[in-house]
């Protein structure tokens, strides 16, 4: 039995700009090395436009986010948000998801590791090549995780600059070299915006995860919302510039598979290719060292509360993480890129996150009634939680039906874990705290 007074307590050594440099981490994968011509693809010259419309309309979900999470200064992020304003099997079944689907998206992270990497070393493509790599890489995020928060905090601002590095040099050689020609050849038929707002939507995904590990965050009530708001902010940003430079100077922007490396191979010539694709390892490495940083916060939270096992709920009496936690969710997301493609595991990904989503927008009314007003409160919150609502579940009926039926598969096997969870001894149910 833990007790949890007795047992070492978490760090809190995340400032404000590691919290904002994990929540681009979170949201710039290797998915913005081919999404510009898949945009192009369906909103021509218009696509720049759309994506500051998407960015927009996250913008209403991400006011949610940062006001409720303004509320809390312990692990669980969306797990805990949910738990403290609908109950604990609400919160173990949001949690569970976000967990899922992150699980999943490292899944598709590690293949796309493998994709590219074997592009520089062919062996890599192999097989046994693929084995290595997935290993070599989960074992290397872990050691960085569980040696220290500070550890992997350094590690995750590092891999941030370095994925935005390759991109932010082709937004400013391809300002200049952008022309009206080029842009012209950007010809759809019959845009297809709605397909296109989907996607984008998508690709602004991932700073849910971010926001977890608030136990180790120093000033969560009032970097949370800064971060937040702050990190979709500038991938807003950065996503636009791109938009624009590609389809201004790569014609028929859509037709190209790798638009990023073929632009920049328009700007800075040959090398620009493998400037991207060393880009994209730099991408998908930060992103799961940013994985195995604040996904397993949501293990080592429910733990705590008595909906997992109490060896979830560890610290290491040295380096002060919940290590267990740490090693489980590597394994599981290593176990799980080893058995599955990048569709597979991304198609599940995608529609767990909206249900996170939705159930966490919903909290910003019930918190308010509970517990005042948050450290930060967003003016017409009411209203704007209703709106971010209504678009969580447009974008939830736009999904086929066999993704929501793993969905609804996924969630039965939270409730079983659930059930179990709380029969089981062994740990300390705390409550979520609130302002």
């Amino acid at each position: 039995m833990i007790d949890r007074a007795a047992a070492p307590a978490l760090v809190r050594a995340i400032g404000r700009w590691s919290l904002l440099a994990a929540v681009i981490n979170g949201v710039v994968g290797s998915g913005i090395f081919g999404l510009p011509s898949a945009v192009a693809g369906l909103s021509g010259v218009w696509s720049p436009a759309l994506v500051l419309l998407a960015g927009a309309a996250m913008f209403v979900v991400v006011l949610c986010f940062a006001e409720v999470g303004s509320r809390f200064d312990e692990a669980g992020g969306p797990y805990l948000y949910v738990r403290e304003a609908f109950g604990s099997a609400a919160g173990f079944q949001v949690g569970w998801l976000l967990f899922v689907g992150r699980l999943l998206s490292a899944a598709a992270a590690l293949n796309i590791l493998v994709a590219y990497l074997g592009l520089l070393v062919p062996v890599i493509a192999t097989s046994p090549g693929r084995t290595v790599v997935m290993v070599g890489a989960v074992v290397v995020v872990t050691a960085l995780n569980v040696r220290g928060v500070r550890t992997a905090a350094w590690a995750t601002n590092v891999f941030t600059i370095g994925k935005l590095a390759p991109l932010m040099l082709l937004v400013v050689l391809g300002l200049l070299a952008a022309n009206r020609e080029t842009m012209a050849t950007q010809v759809v038929a019959i845009p297809n915006w709605r397909e296109a707002m989907l996607l984008l939507v998508f690709a602004y995904g991932g700073f849910e995860a971010a926001v977890v590990a608030g136990g180790e965050t120093r000033d969560p009530r009032r970097d949370t919302p800064f971060a937040l708001l702050a990190g979709v902010a500038a991938v807003t940003a950065v996503y636009a510039l791109l938009q624009f430079v590609v389809i201004g100077v790569l014609p028929n922007a859509a037709s190209s598979s790798t638009p990023i490396a073929a632009a920049l191979d328009r700007v800075i010539g040959p090398a620009g290719a493998t400037l991207a694709s060393i880009g994209v390892v730099i991408s998908v490495s930060g992103w799961l060292t940013g994985f195995t940083l604040m996904m397993p916060r949501v293990l080592y939270s429910m733990a705590l509360r008595g909906e997992l096992p109490a060896f979830l709920g560890r610290v290491h009496p040295v380096y002060r993480t919940p290590h267990i936690a740490v090693v489980v969710a590597a394994g599981l997301a290593l176990a799980a890129g080893l058995t599955s493609s990048f569709s597979q595991a991304a198609a599940l990904a995608a529609v767990a996150r909206l249900v996170v989503f939705l159930v966490t927008v919903a909290t910003v009314v019930a918190l308010r009634r509970q517990n005042g007003r948050a450290p930060f409160h967003v003016w017409g919150g009411p209203l704007v939680s209703a709106v971010a609502m209504m678009f969580c579940l447009w974008l939830l009926s736009t999904r086929p039906a066999a993704q929501l039926g793993l969905l609804v598969a996924a969630a039965g096997i939270g409730f079983v874990i659930h059930a179990l969870g709380r029969r089981a001894g062994g740990v300390i149910a705390a409550e979520s705290p609130s302002a």
